[in-house]
């Protein structure tokens, strides 16, 4: 949006590459000023989002599925407990990034399945980030970084991911953060309330986003689970506790969309031997893992396939691949994938990401330039440093976007009291819902303008009420005026593109 009130102006991403420009003029130490241009040249590259949470929690068979491709290695490899940025290029790369010394070339080979790397001998601990750069339409907009797992049995495999996202010496590398979990564990809590800040210059939950991973075994298997999930997923996101630390839980079966990605015909050839039976004989193959890897030798399937099945699918995968066969919902690989991927979640998943990160995320990079800013300027202050200072604040005390989001960490804080369906209201009005129009007014994608702008005025007029009802309470009144210039930069904008 161009308009002032707008929560993506331009004049932000403007107004924080001047800053940065600033600071450039003021520090003469060459290792901060290359931070420094980093940090301005990051402002044009993709935004990045970590993907974190606890081991064995699907973290890279989820990244595998949002990339359409098995780049990421799912077994317990040593290449797991580094942290590994995944980003499109024009070249194949695998570039090492050791705690000391130069960046390192990697060699690398694939021949099934995920991409193997060679690290010449450099141990893990030794390795700060590799980087592995991929042609890849899904890593455009959206550069992932694989985290090792929260809880590992290795302290210092484990904090890698806190320190990289959690980092207050430096900029925080990631703008924001895919957090997975299988259930809700204390580690979980902990780790999110050291990402989450109330303030907009630090990590807080309208930069996280909670992942009920591994969803399809929370129904064991069954034919329904994801629908088991989704309930779960959904008391998640309305709990307290959790909608101060993620602004949603979205439950997807990584397993199944990153299968559904990369079926093959083969593996439906083989899936189809199971869907001729007859339904109660091949119910009771697919009772359990084991009866369907050692039972009824006459299928046709030798045990390397039954095994390969199991670990590209899952029961529940199989048992719903075979279901969609026999049924004749999908006759080929790429029918059948199209059905795994809509049963899996991925595809709800893509459209939070697009809606919650990608649509905000000139204010995303702006809030992660400006947090690194005011850090260096606490840390390492020079003559000329206070000038820089307080052009941070002033940015972020101004801008409009940073005000929406502290309105919403308010909000999901439980320090904003009002009616459920007004604070519900207030909640999409500064874009809690998604940034676009249609999110911010609850219409129909396929609104008008002119049902935009009535929903648009009806709201301001709503919310200006409230602002100067002196029977509001003060924090709702003082949400209230932001609600009131969200919804001027909603007007401005439609009223200009007439």
């Amino acid at each position: 949006m161009s308009q002032p009130g707008a929560p993506t102006s331009p004049s932000l991403l403007t107004r924080t590459r001047a800053t940065l420009e600033r600071a450039l003029g003021v520090y003469r130490d060459p290792e901060i000023r290359s931070r420094l241009a980093g940090l301005r040249d990051r402002l044009d590259e993709p935004l990045r989002v970590a993907v974190a949470g606890r081991i064995k929690a699907g973290k890279s068979t989820l990244l595998n599925a949002l990339v359409r491709d098995r780049l990421a290695p799912t077994d317990a490899g040593e290449c797991t407990r580094i942290v590994t940025w995944y980003q499109d290029g024009h070249t194949y790369r695998v570039l090492a990034h050791p705690t000391a010394g130069e960046p390192r070339q990697l060699r690398f080979q694939r021949e099934e399945g995920a991409i193997e790397i060679d690290l010449a001998g450099l141990p893990p601990e030794q390795i700060h980030r590799l980087e592995l750069t991929w042609p890849s339409r899904a890593l455009r907009t959206t550069t992932l970084i694989d985290t090792p797992g929260i809880g590992s049995l290795s302290e210092q495999v484990a904090n890698r991911t806190w320190d990289l996202l959690t980092a207050e010496d430096e900029e925080t590398p990631a703008d924001a953060v895919l957090y997975l979990m299988r259930h809700l564990h204390g580690n979980d809590i902990d780790f999110l309330r050291a990402f989450h800040d109330t303030e907009v210059s630090a990590p807080n939950p309208v930069n996280a986003i909670g992942v009920l991973s591994r969803a399809d075994e929370i129904g064991v298997g069954r034919l329904d689970a994801m629908a088991s999930a989704r309930r779960v997923a959904a008391r998640l996101a309305t709990d307290r506790s959790v909608r101060r630390l993620v602004q949603t839980v979205v439950p997807v079966a990584g397993l199944l969309a990153e299968t559904a990605a990369t079926l093959t015909e083969s593996e439906v050839g083989q899936l189809r031997r199971v869907a001729d039976l007859p339904v109660s004989e091949a119910e009771q193959l697919l009772l359990s893992a084991d009866r369907f890897l050692r039972t009824r030798p006459e299928l046709g399937l030798t045990d390397l396939e039954r095994e390969a099945l199991l670990i590209r699918f899952g029961m529940f995968g199989v048992r719903l691949a075979t279901t969609q066969l026999r049924h004749g919902v999908a006759s080929n690989a790429t029918e059948l994938a199209r059905e795994l991927a809509d049963r899996s979640g991925i595809a709800e998943l893509r459209e939070v990401l697009a809606t919650l990160f990608t649509e905000r995320r000139e204010v995303l990079k702006s809030r992660s330039a400006l947090l690194a800013l005011d850090t260096l300027t606490r840390a390492q202050p020079v003559g000329g440093s206070e000038a820089v200072a307080a052009e941070v604040e002033e940015i972020v005390s101004s801008a409009h976007p940073f005000r929406e989001l502290r309105v919403l960490s308010a909000v999901r804080a439980g320090w904003v009291a009002g009616k459920p369906e007004v604070i519900e209201e207030l909640e999409r009005l500064i874009g809690g819902a998604g940034n676009s129009h249609h999110s911010r007014l609850q219409l129909p994608a396929d609104a008008g303008r002119d049902d935009l702008t009535r929903a648009a005025a009806d709201a301001l007029e709503r919310w200006q009420r409230r602002a100067e009802n002196p029977l509001t309470g003060h924090e709702l009144a003082l949400a209230a005026r932001v609600a009131v210039r969200s919804c001027e930069g909603v007007l401005a904008e439609l009223r200009s593109a007439r």
